[in-house]
């Protein structure tokens, strides 16, 4: 009989729907990082994918046992990271995108950060944005950047320590054995809605620098505008599950939002009052000017990191707001239009 200690096991669960383009490399990172010291197991659950990208996951799992191919028909992300996390059998479990791929030593340090802080449930790294043209490059510098996304600091890097949230988070088993899983009803805003219960229940989410990854950035405004806007209407439908704001920054856009409409229209009503709205539009602009010209990568996209910019600020807030007409005063169900996938 051996006396061999038992490895932790940990689960990697990648939610997945046609990422022919990316799902091989993020297969290829798992499979290249160090895995000494525990057992890994990886789910790729795959929303019925018709682009090649099953093919891509079956070959991974014919060569390696511990990669496995599960068929999400339901084809929506909590559904998904569900699937792969409601079996026992697992001591971590981790979540990570198909457009992502870990640092050699990405589990390692996971495994230490749970280790080095049991009064967390949750631990995450930081994230390293990958441009895929020039649009991606700009979209990918204003979310980097604390004007862009306030205190996410899963993308700024500006924080280690205690956090609301991370991406990419390695969860204890006894988090989902003691609130649950991920909300099914959520087409966004899953995870911070999960990690605000993971909050509320007592544990703490700690960010490490030393957990790192990358993510290939998507290049379109009109798709950030979209996810976005997405991102608004359905922080609205978590704030009426759980009768109270979840975080305050999330109310900055809105205000944004209102106050420009508003601002606008009273300034029309009242002309002597249209300096104070063009000051405050004004005041806008300066401030992204300025955190356009820290954030870019190169002088020429300042211009489009500006733009990116005004879509996060101006879609989350008009979602927000379209959130609280059709949730709150209206008490309707979300609209389908919201539960579109914009990926």
């Amino acid at each position: 009989m051996s006396n061999a200690p038992t490895l932790p096991i940990v689960r990697v669960v990648v939610p997945c729907r046609n990422e022919v383009a990316f799902i091989g490399a993020c297969i290829d990172s798992i499979v290249k990082a160090e895995r000494t010291g525990m057992d890994l197991e990886l789910w790729i659950c795959d929303g019925m994918s018709d682009d090649g990208t099953r093919e891509i996951i079956s070959t991974a799992a014919r060569t390696h046992a511990w990669i496995k191919l599960v068929d999400n028909p339901a084809r929506t992300t909590p559904q998904a990271m569900n699937i792969g996390l409601r079996p026992e059998g697992y001591a971590v479990g981790i979540i990570l995108g198909a457009h992502a791929e870990v640092a050699v030593d990405f589990f390692r340090k996971n495994l230490d950060a749970l280790r080095d802080h049991p009064e967390a449930g949750c631990v995450g790294g930081i994230i390293e944005n990958v441009y895929l043209d020039d649009t991606s490059r700009r979209i990918g510098a204003a979310m980097g950047h604390p004007f862009g996304v306030g205190s996410a600091h899963f993308r700024t890097g500006l924080k280690e320590g205690d956090v609301d949230t991370v991406a990419f988070g390695a969860y204890r088993r006894e988090v989902f054995e003691k609130i649950g899983y991920f909300d099914e009803r959520l087409v966004r805003n899953q995870d911070d809605e999960f990690n605000y219960r993971v909050i509320k229940s007592g544990w703490r989410i700690w960010l490490s620098s030393a957990i790192r990854s990358r993510y290939y950035v998507r290049g379109s405004y009109a798709k950030l505008f979209r996810q976005y806007r997405q991102y608004g209407y359905w922080k609205v439908f978590v704030n009426r599950l759980h009768l109270t704001i979840t975080t305050f920054r999330q109310l900055v856009p809105a205000i944004f939002v209102i106050g420009t409409v508003t601002g606008l229209v009273i300034a029309c009503i009242w002309p002597m009052l249209f300096p104070v709205w063009l000051i405050g539009i004004g005041s806008y602009g300066l401030i992204a000017m300025v955190s356009a010209l820290r954030a870019a990568p190169k002088r020429t996209d300042v211009n489009g990191v500006m733009l990116s910019f005004l879509i996060l600020h101006a879609a989350y807030g008009i979602g927000y707001v379209q959130g609280l007409l059709d949730l709150v005063i209206l008490g309707r169900g979300p609209k389908a239009s919201a539960s579109d996938l914009t990926r």
